[in-house]
């Protein structure tokens, strides 16, 4: 059971003094940020006709407020174990002087300036002057009922003795108030805003998209292996075993020949059969020679003539040429199964950063991703990385799919 003094003793636990530190060092540091930031904007403001001074002034200022949020955040984690996470660094691209001017327009610059320059003196010199003349007047009526008691008033000394007490009881509430506020408003200003915690989070989302992306690849890329190596060099020595079996036995009843013909055959089509799944998981030339081999011998395997176009002088990222290669074999196995084409034509190209894709052919239109699984497929595959798809298939024809992918 906690009694009233275990009440009164926990106010007397370290928190208590640690709050008291962290409010006494919170005054000279926030003078000392209030008075920094006012000597670089009244420099500013005087010299403005230069031009040059203001910008070596935000040059400075957006070196200095880093490190006063720095100790401030310090001041924060040390007294009080309260971890205020650091706002997000500005990105290093473009020019210097289009960074610095960036920076200065950042809101959480400014966020950082108002806490230095307002709220942080504020809370600090309050806190600092609430702490100190609280423990003032406990100690001073500490010290009087002391003196009255050794001077033989007793009933005298009861009442700052009860003031003493009451002041020992208060205080620890006071500064537990104060620095409370100053944590909610240290948060609020010299922490992330939820617009950079968004952009943390989908930062963070996106780097654990494109590692699992990374993974899948590498995944596909390993299965193609082991069964180019493996199961279709296997099916390759069976099929060619009843090769050589079909043409050199044949004395054996016609059952037994009809039984290693058929054998001989349905080898023969599983390879085939193999070899597409394979070319379909992640093509070897895909790896060594590119999109324009890679496109070339899939194209030359559709049952139907293709116009193939590429102009990437630059290689795109793996991951970026496998998912363009799946797009062009998915469509064109799309136009041979629905669209009753005659030809089709495909146009890749690069144009900086981006990597276009153009399929079209010649048949009945009317496709639709909302239809069949195989167009949103190509919409997911192409979204994995931050792609877009566009469909264009009027009824009666033709089709016309556009894909663009980031090439990194």
């Amino acid at each position: 059971m906690i009694t009233p003094w275990d009440r009164i003793r926990g106010h007397w636990s370290s928190p208590t003094w640690l709050r008291t530190l962290h409010v006494t060092a919170g005054a000279p540091i926030a003078l000392v940020s209030m008075a920094a930031i006012l000597a670089l904007g009244a420099l500013s403001v005087a010299l403005a006709w230069t031009v040059v001074v203001p910008l070596v002034a935000l040059l400075i200022l957006t070196w200095t407020v880093p490190l006063l949020t720095w100790l401030q955040r310090s001041r924060f984690a040390a007294f009080l174990g309260h971890g205020i996470p650091p706002i997000p660094r500005f990105p290093r691209d473009g020019s210097p002087l289009r960074r610095l001017l960036l920076q200065g327009r950042s809101h959480s610059l400014w966020r950082q300036v108002a806490y230095h320059l307002a709220i942080g003196p504020l809370i600090g010199v309050v806190g600092f002057l609430s702490g100190a003349v609280a423990w003032s007047a406990c100690l001073v009526a500490v010290i009087v009922a002391v003196q009255l008691l050794m001077a033989g008033g007793g009933w005298t000394a009861s009442l700052p003795a009860a003031a003493a007490l009451a002041l020992f009881v208060v205080v620890p509430w006071l500064l537990r108030g104060i620095t409370a506020l100053d944590a909610v408003a240290a948060r609020a200003l010299l922490g992330p805003s939820v617009k950079d915690e968004l952009a943390r989070r989908v930062k963070t989302l996106r780097e654990s998209r494109a590692e699992v992306i990374e993974a899948a690849d590498a995944e596909r890329r390993r299965i193609e292996r082991d069964l180019h190596d493996g199961t279709q060099q296997r099916l390759v020595s069976l099929a060619l075993n009843l090769g050589m079996a079909r043409t050199a036995f044949t004395d054996l009843p016609e059952p037994a020949r009809q039984v290693i013909a058929r054998s001989h055959e349905e080898a023969k089509q599983a390879l085939k059969e193999l070899r597409d799944v394979v070319q379909g998981l992640h093509p070897a030339v895909l790896n060594d020679q590119g999109l324009d081999a890679a496109l070339s011998g899939l194209a030359a395997r559709v049952p139907f003539p293709v116009r193939l176009s590429v102009d990437v002088r630059e290689r795109a990222a793996p991951v970026i040429e496998a998912v363009a290669f799946f797009v062009v074999s998915e469509a064109l196995t799309n136009v041979a199964k629905h669209a009753r084409a005659s030809e089709a034509d495909v146009t890749v190209s690069r144009d900086a950063d981006m990597l276009r894709i153009v399929i079209r052919d010649d048949g009945c239109g009317g496709a639709e991703p909302t239809k069949g699984s195989g167009l949103r497929g190509l919409a997911q595959r192409a979204g994995s990385v931050d792609g877009t798809l566009r469909i264009d298939s009027p009824s009666g024809g033709p089709t016309t799919i556009e894909v663009e992918l980031p090439c990194v």
